[in-house]
């Protein structure tokens, strides 16, 4: 398994965060497992947004998936 590169993972999060921070919200690292699996955490207005899963799963573990290799999964904590 590829290990994930972490540098990479903190830019291509950089470059989603901005669409995050325009509805109130942001994200921020937690970190990432050997499986490839990348812990992170909703703030803001995310955390508390009804749709906040959907943002996850649709938006940045897909753009992290398509960017980082190595990426498995993306979740909350």
């Amino acid at each position: 398994m590829e290990k994930v590169d972490e540098e990479l993972l903190e830019k291509v999060i950089d470059a989603v965060r901005p669409s995050l921070q325009a509805d109130g919200g942001d994200i921020e690292l937690v970190g990432v497992d050997d499986n490839g699996v990348v812990s992170v955490e909703l703030t803001g207005a995310c955390a508390g947004c009804a749709l906040a899963g959907q943002t996850l799963s649709f938006s940045v573990e897909r753009v992290l998936k398509e960017n980082v290799p190595g990426v498995t999964a993306v979740r909350s904590v």
